[in-house]
């Protein structure tokens, strides 16, 4: 277990590891590239072994980098283990500061030693970004290859049927082949019903945090339901704190002059301000965005009424904060996660599709007037992603060529096998949040109810990060202990 570092964290003791995993999985197995002769007899585990990959990426590798964590007094001891299947995509695993800073961890390191690995892409797991992809493009021009279709082919590398196959390999070589639990949050839980598709055999038990997918997948259908949603959750938030309505309609009737920018550059417009909303699935979302807008105008008291008044009534002269502007590029680019968007609607594909997903978001907004930058009232987008960011935000705009294409594409790797996942044997118990704005929990209870030995514990008590505090994980932990779902994890 090849070892980075080592180092004490206030209540954690940690352990940083970094091992090898093929860019393109097709070709092989995590089995046969490990040496062993187990493997699943699921269809979708030797799937990948039967495709031939890409000539470009033979013979590359890119680094999975992952933590390993435990109390200070089970240093050294062998507990059972459990990996978390972190959400996004593009997200990394959590840094905690100590056991308390991510809620579900100061449980988990009651039972398990824990692994924290970062997925392909993203963290320090080979990350990519927009000079990765632009070296990509970079080197198919030098060999007469199209930039554009090898970049589309190299971002569909960092997808769930590539995650799950670098996660089963470190399970067989740098963990002696151990059947590990599994805990995953929102598209973690994506990737737990691919595992449990493709390599069931290699785990004890499963949980699920607020991120069942639909099966079959479809990136049109979640967004079907999910506009509704958000367009209740700005309603309650401008009715939890009426002034803000105001607040950010002044805002958007600023921008709508087109002549404001962001501190980066970027264009800052009313679009560009309905993406502050993409955290409205969360706690405490609409206090956050209350104390956004509490310093959105420079002039004043910083009331709509003394901006306006500054601005001689006129909201086209309306000064906005440089803070504000500050905080708005923060919460709405993509220089720490660029996959986050880049790959956002793709967590959907599941092998051949029947007609591409281009832009399912940004059809369905146009559907809903409601939407309209024009519209007052502004409504919100929660986690949603459009055309123009490939074009406005720098941190994306190295993508934009590959994104076309992949939004014409029709060719994924095959994510669940529906009849596998019927005759499921791991006990997989999973928190389905009733009003979870990103993953319909409706959707969630139909996939649920056909995957076997799958419990649900259905709460409105929680929001989409509920995992992160004290309660949800101690409870699924219980549950699973209490059912007898857990006896066979060593």
């Amino acid at each position: 277990m090849p070892l980075l570092s080592s180092c004490y964290l206030p209540g954690i003791y940690a352990e940083d590891h970094s091992i090898d995993v093929p860019l393109d999985w097709r070709g092989t197995s995590p089995a046969a590239l490990a040496g062993v002769d187990q493997d699943d007899p699921s269809a979708l585990a030797m799937e990948g072994a039967a495709e031939k990959p890409d000539p470009a990426f033979v013979g590359k590798s890119i680094k999975l980098f992952y933590r390993v964590l435990c109390s200070p007094e089970n240093v050294g001891r062998d507990l059972p283990l459990i990996a978390f299947l972190q959400g996004g995509p593009g997200g990394a695993c959590p840094r905690p500061l100590s056991p308390q800073s991510d809620g579900w961890i100061e449980e988990a390191l009651r039972h398990f030693r824990v692994i924290l690995p970062d997925q392909r892409g993203c963290g320090r797991s080979s990350r990519v970004d927009g000079a990765r992809i632009a070296a990509v493009g970079a080197e198919a021009a030098a060999h007469g290859a199209d930039p554009a279709r090898r970049q589309a082919n190299y971002l569909k590398r960092f997808l769930a049927d590539s995650i799950i196959r670098d996660f089963e390999y470190l399970r067989l070589t740098e963990f002696g082949g151990r059947k590990w639990v599994t805990l995953g949050q929102s598209y973690g839980g994506f990737l737990t019903l691919a595992n449990l598709s493709a390599f069931p055999s290699g785990v004890a038990a499963s949980f699920t945090c607020g991120g069942i997918p639909h099966v079959p997948a479809s990136a049109a259908e979640v967004y079907a339901h999910t506009f509704p949603r958000m367009v209740a959750k700005t309603r309650a938030y401008y009715e939890r704190y009426p002034e803000d309505e105001k607040r950010v309609s002044l805002v958007a009737d600023r921008l709508a002059t087109g002549d404001v920018n962001l501190p980066d550059g970027s264009p800052f417009s009313v679009r560009r301000l309905q993406l502050v909303g993409g955290g409205l699935g969360m706690k405490p979302a609409p206090e956050r965005l209350h104390a956004l807008f509490d310093v959105a105008f420079a002039d004043g008291d910083g009331s709509c009424d003394d901006a306006l008044a500054a601005a001689g009534g006129d909201a086209s002269h309306v000064r906005l904060f440089g803070g504000f502007l500050d905080q708005v590029q923060s919460m709405t680019s993509s220089y720490t996660s660029p996959l986050y968007w880049t790959l956002q609607e793709f967590i959907y594909a599941d092998g051949t599709l029947n007609a591409p997903i281009d832009w399912a978001a940004a059809h369905e907004a146009a559907s809903r007037p409601e939407f309209s930058e024009d519209a007052r009232p502004l409504m919100l987008f929660a986690e949603a992603m459009f055309p123009w960011m490939f074009k406005d935000d720098p941190s994306l705009t190295p993508f934009a060529p590959a994104m076309d294409i992949l939004m014409a594409d029709t060719e994924f790797g095959h994510l669940y096998d529906q009849e596998q996942l019927a005759r499921n044997e791991v006990p997989l118990q999973a928190a389905v949040y009733f009003d979870d704005t990103y993953v319909d929990s409706g959707l969630q209870l139909d996939t649920l109810s056909r995957v076997g030995a799958s419990h649900a514990w259905v709460t409105n008590e929680f929001e989409h990060d509920g995992l992160h505090g004290s309660v949800v994980f101690k409870h699924l932990y219980e549950e699973a202990l209490n059912r007898g779902d857990l006896a066979g994890v060593k």
